[in-house]
């Protein structure tokens, strides 16, 4: 049986739909706003095949900006890669082995970049 306290409003005709953990509307939701993950300050570029039938893609992590920032400085080095690519979980997955192209474009933000795997 389901605790009465454990409800709440979950749609209001004046601000939408609401988050049941913090009870704001989703667009002011305060509970899932993630902080950047915690890492170790370097962004490390890496080439993985696994689960993408023999393509391969360009992985980067560790790179210290926030989901929002981080998609816009994504688009940007799909741009300039000429590729397409995601961003999942943090993790940016670019479309084919574009590491030579990456690294430069990385550490002219100021970052410590290192090449990951082989």
């Amino acid at each position: 049986m389901k605790k009465r306290s454990d409800g709440g409003l979950v749609f209001s005709t004046e601000t939408g739909r609401m988050c049941p953990g913090c009870r704001n509307p989703v667009a002011d939701c305060t509970c899932s706003k993630s902080t950047q993950p915690a890492g170790d300050g370097i962004v490390r570029v890496s080439r993985e095949t696994k689960g993408r039938k023999g393509k391969g893609v360009t992985l980067i992590t560790g790179i210290p900006l926030d989901e929002k920032a981080l998609k816009a400085y994504v688009k940007t080095l799909k741009a300039k890669c000429g590729t397409g690519g995601t961003v999942k979980d943090g993790v940016v997955e670019i479309q084919g082995d574009q590491r030579d192209i990456l690294v430069p474009l990385l550490e002219q933000n100021g970052w410590t970049v290192k090449r990951a795997g082989g």
